[in-house]
């Protein structure tokens, strides 16, 4: 394979200009949709010659196990200063920076997609990375998202450390990943003629940056217009002078636009003089994984996008919270989601019918459900069932004092560990094919537990503040799971976007 020399990414550290993040990285979804109709082999040498790829030698050899179905594409969205991109604004400095990232998940059915945007100012533990000269760093913990990609402070950025700090705070594995630039988004947009967008009032230059001293001129009109090109990109930079002027509201009008472009690609459908423009550009802005390091490759991942509706295909944001000038991720209703997306579950709680996709036909604990909590009291007895338990709290012990009482109780113990994330609310217990009825046992002794099915096999017990505020067990006959709306799923449910939504709804994005 013949691979282009990559767009090297950059960031903002020089003094006395602010750096206009690019959030560019939705396009590739309808980049690799245009692949579909790439079949001819003179269309293969041309892709090929266009891909560029990053080693996978800084991928974690620690990794969450495959999930029940379907595929995981990470989505990186990068700024740069190098080559054709210096005329388009962006970073300044030579150090490569993302400033927007989403999973996609393609689910098992090919019917069903969903994107889930991660903010970048959300704090996460970033595990140790590969630096440039292969040394490996020290886990950095409460760190912002977005300063994974920077790690080694290399020009063509950390992809691999971004997809070690996704797998870490979702538990899911990344079956691919890919990074695209504004240069290759700018003609992308140019090539299909443009994306229809909406706005809900007149936009001015000092709207795109706010360091000017003056308004400036009108860049945008109030209302539906065309956008490519510049004008695209000024358009998903847009962060003050609309909406709440947050990140939060700009990933939702960056939501906005990508189904807009999901859709105009699909209504033009899928003919050379379309195609070819738009996939030389698409491949041309890529550097991608070893696993989608030529055509045939992306043709092959392309296939199982092609029978997705646009009304299944999603959008949403993960559940996040303010915390000071940055952002926390929401828990249990993050887990909730990561359990579904692992169990090849769709937003409405449907299994998607993925090979191996855990639970039943109807409808399942989900975000946009509204619950994540299974329903029954269970039998109450510990005889047989084995459980591994996780304090999900910053309460140390609590794991073991648990574990001693569940022995007492007649159930076996596997082990205590330490949970992912020590932010839990609700006391969860997760379950895997065929144990439904020993997690509600489970269950049945923790005050206000929730039941969450998920891939893994096993019951496995994560303990949170309500247990930890009065650490004991509940006899079987006082205490059953709860099946009310897990904090934070309502919003999921309400704040989810799909490609075929009108696109002057939700105007204000934040």
């Amino acid at each position: 394979m013949t691979a282009s020399s990559h767009r090297a990414v950059a960031g903002s550290t020089g003094r006395g200009r602010r750096r206009r993040p690019l959030r560019t990285a939705g396009i590739v979804a309808v980049s690799l949709l245009v692949l579909i109709a790439a079949g001819a082999g003179w269309f293969y040498f041309k892709l090929n010659g266009n891909i560029t790829t990053f080693g996978a030698d800084g991928v974690s050899p620690q990794r969450p196990a495959e999930g029940a179905g379907g595929q995981n594409v990470l989505v990186i969205g990068s700024d740069s200063r190098s080559g054709g991109n210096s005329s388009l604004g962006g970073g300044d400095g030579d150090v490569g920076r993302s400033d927007t990232a989403f999973l996609l998940h393609i689910y098992g059915d090919s019917k069903h997609a969903v994107a889930v945007s991660i903010p970048r100012d959300t704090l996460v533990e970033i595990p140790p990375c590969r630096l440039p000269d292969g040394r490996w760093t020290k886990p950095q913990h409460n760190a912002m998202f977005n300063a994974a990609f920077s790690v080694g402070e290399s020009a063509k950025g950390n992809p691999a450390c971004t997809q070690n700090t996704v797998e870490k705070l979702s538990g899911v594995r990344v079956d691919h990943t890919v990074v695209v630039d504004f240069e290759g988004f700018s003609k992308m947009t140019s090539a299909v003629g443009g994306v229809p967008v909406c706005l809900p009032k007149d936009i001015y230059e000092g709207d795109l940056n706010p360091n000017r001293r003056s308004r400036g001129e009108r860049i945008f009109a109030k209302g539906p217009q065309n956008v490519s090109g510049q004008q695209a990109l000024d358009y998903v930079r847009i962060r003050h002078g609309i909406g709440d002027n947050s990140d939060i509201g700009r990933i939702q009008r960056q939501q906005a636009f990508v189904g807009s472009l999901i859709k105009k690609v699909k209504g033009q459908g899928f003919n050379p003089g379309t195609l070819l423009p738009l996939a030389n550009a698409a491949t041309q802005s890529m550097t991608v994984d070893p696993g989608l390091d030529s055509a045939d490759k992306l043709l092959s991942f392309a296939m199982s996008l092609k029978d997705i509706d646009l009304h299944n295909t999603k959008f949403i944001t993960l559940p996040w919270r303010y915390q000071g000038e940055r952002v926390a991720i929401v828990h249990p209703a993050a887990d909730t989601l990561w359990a579904d997306i692992k169990a090849d579950r769709t937003l409405d709680g449907k299994n998607a019918g993925g090979p191996g996709a855990q639970g039943s036909p109807g409808p399942s604990p989900s975000p946009s459900s509204g619950s994540e909590a299974g329903t029954g009291t269970g039998t109450g007895t510990g005889t047989d069932i084995s459980i591994a338990v996780y304090n999900g709290t910053t309460k140390t012990g609590l794991a073991a004092r648990a574990a001693d009482q569940l022995k007492s109780a007649g159930f076996t113990v596997t082990g205590t560990a330490t949970a992912r994330t020590q932010g839990h609310t609700a006391t969860t217990v997760e379950y895997g094919a065929g144990k439904e009825a020993e997690a509600k046992a489970v269950a049945a002794r923790f005050r206000g537990a929730r039941l969450v099915p998920t891939a893994a096999a096993g019951v496995k017990v994560v303990l949170g503040t309500t247990y930890a505020s009065e650490p004991t067990l509940e006899s079987p006959a006082s205490s059953a799971p709860s099946a009310g709306p897990s904090p934070g799923s309502s919003k999921i449910a309400d704040s989810a976007r799909s490609a075929d939504d009108n696109i002057c709804s939700g105007l204000s994005y934040g």
